[in-house]
């Protein structure tokens, strides 16, 4: 079934014999705005990625943490909001961004405005890979199941990220600083 046929509540028969219908399950929820079932498969695919995630850890004998060093929290968290708006702003990754967006102009020599394309699921990707603060969820589960798996690797590489962060905010400062003078 296609997103707009739920989306328009697709009329079954119900088997009693005085006909009456159902509707979808999205049947009047917003007009049809939103694709529900690609939303809906996009967060299946994400606690898939999770499950298999605990799998994994299990399957391994790797023991979950208890807790999380305020370190490594704050280390991932720097270096997910860098990734994350790496991912959905950047020119330099417009290509991952391309089949599921439209350009819609250049911000600047660094970061573009791009708007989802196409409908369902290739529109609800759009939807995903243009927006940090959802990326964020998806990078943040990324470098904490790294932290079970891989935990130098994974503070390398999000030190890498927290560093270029850090140094971002110095060249907005020194920018700033230097259109005061």
């Amino acid at each position: 079934m296609s997103d707009e046929q739920t989306r328009q509540g697709t009329t079954e028969s119900s088997g009693s014999h005085d006909g009456q219908a159902r509707q979808g399950v999205f049947e009047g929820y917003d007009n049809g705005e939103q694709p529900l079932q690609s939303y809906t498969m996009l967060a299946g695919v994400f606690n898939l990625i999770f499950a298999v995630f605990l799998l994994l850890t299990k399957g391994t004998g790797r023991k979950l943490p208890e807790s999380i060093a305020t370190k490594d929290i704050v280390l991932l968290g720097v270096a997910t909001h860098k990734m994350s708006t790496l991912i959905a702003n950047d020119a330099v990754t417009s290509f991952i961004r391309a089949p599921f967006t439209e350009l819609q102009e250049k911000e600047s020599p660094k970061s573009v405005d791009e708007k989802p394309r196409g409908t369902g699921i290739r529109h609800s990707i759009g939807e995903l890979v243009t927006c940090k603060f959802c990326m964020g969820q998806w990078i943040a589960s990324f470098f904490t199941y790294g932290l079970v798996f891989a935990p130098p690797v994974t503070r390398l590489v999000a030190s890498i990220f927290a560093i270029v962060t850090i140094s971002d905010h110095l060249h907005q400062t020194y920018k700033a600083l230097t259109k005061r003078v």
